[in-house]
C-alpha cells in the first residue's frame, strides 16, 4: 500500500534532498516550500521522471491555517499519510544579547518549534493506530548547536533547536504506543543555502579541514538519514536523535 510523507521546508538543502531520496524508496510526496516555487516544482519534476508523485505545497510554518491547508491537500491528493518531516526552520539572523530582541525570538519560535508540535499534532491525528491510522513515522531535524550552544550570535537559533530535541524524546514516548515512530537528526556543518549572507563560503572553507572525515557535510548527508529513519528497516529505532556531523563536535 502506498503512503505519503510531508517534508517541511523541501525546496532546498536538506529538505529538498530528503524529498528525493523519500521518493525513491516509494513515497508518494508533499514538497511544502515557502519562498522558492521554482525549485519545488522542479523537485515535483524529478520525482514524477522516475515514476514516482509528488505535489508541491507552499505553507508558511507560521501561519497555522496554512498548514491545515496543507495536510487537507494531502489527504485528497496523495495516499494516505505516513510520515512526516519536520524540517522547515529559519537562522533569525545574527546579534549578541545586548541586542536580543524579544518580539524577533517569538517569531523564529513560532517557525523553529510551535510549527514542528502542529505539524506532529495534524500527523498524529492521522497516523495513530488508536485513531484508524496504519501507524508511520516523524523525523524531527534539529542541529548539534542543540548541544553546543551554536556560535555566540546564534545562541537564540541554538537554543529553538535545543527545543526540538527535546521535543523528539518526549513525543517518541507519547507517540510509540499508537504506532508511530519518532525520531530526530543533529546535522552539523552542513553546505546548504540556509547560511547564505552569512559568510558561508568562508565558513565551509574554515571548518572543513577541522572536520575528522576532511569535508564539510551536503543535504544528502542528512537526507540518507533521515530516509532511513522514515523506513521500516529503523522499525525498532524510537526516540534517536542521531548527530550527521562528519565527527565534529
Amino acid at each position: 500500500m502506498s503512503k505519503s510523507v510531508i517534508v517541511t521546508g523541501a525546496s532546498r538543502g536538506i529538505g529538498r534532498a530528503t524529498a528525493l531520496l523519500a521518493a525513491r524508496d516509494g513515497w508518494e510526496v508533499c514538497v511544502n516550500y515557502r519562498n522558492h516555487p521554482e525549485e519545488a516544482d522542479a523537485i515535483v519534476r524529478d520525482i514524477a521522471q522516475t515514476g514516482g508523485k509528488a505535489i508541491a505545497v507552499q505553507a508558511d510554518m507560521a501561519d497555522e491555517k496554512a498548514i491545515l491547508a496543507m495536510f487537507a491537500r494531502v489527504d485528497r491528493e496523495l495516499a494516505p499519510l505516513g510520515g512526516l518531516v519536520n524540517n522547515a526552520g529559519f537562522l533569525g539572523g545574527e546579534s549578541d544579547i545586548e541586542a536580543f530582541d524579544a518580539a524577533k525570538m517569538r517569531a523564529l519560535w513560532d517557525i523553529n518549534v510551535v510549527a514542528y508540535f502542529i505539524c506532529a499534532r495534524e500527523a498524529v491525528k492521522r497516523m495513530s493506530t488508536k485513531n484508524g491510522g496504519k501507524g508511520g513515522a516523524i523525523v524531527n531535524v534539529s542541529s548539534m548547536s542543540a548541544d553546543s550552544g551554536g556560535i555566540g550570535p546564534r545562541i537564540h537559533y541554538a537554543t529553538t533547536n535545543g527545543a526540538r530535541r527535546t521535543f523528539t524524546f518526549g513525543l517518541a514516548k507519547q507517540s510509540g504506543p499508537k504506532g508511530i515512530r519518532v525520531n530526530g537528526v543533529m546535522p552539523g556543518v552542513i553546505d546548504t543555502h540556509f547560511n547564505d549572507g552569512f559568510g558561508n563560503d568562508e565558513r565551509n572553507a574554515e571548518l572543513g579541514p577541522k572536520i575528522p572525515i576532511g569535508r564539510v557535510g551536503v543535504g544528502s548527508d542528512v537526507g540518507e538519514t533521515i530516509a532511513w529513519l522514515l523506513s521500516d528497516r529503523a522499525g525498532y529505532v524510537n526516540g534517536a536523535v542521531i548527530p550527521v556531523n562528519g565527527g565534529f563536535f
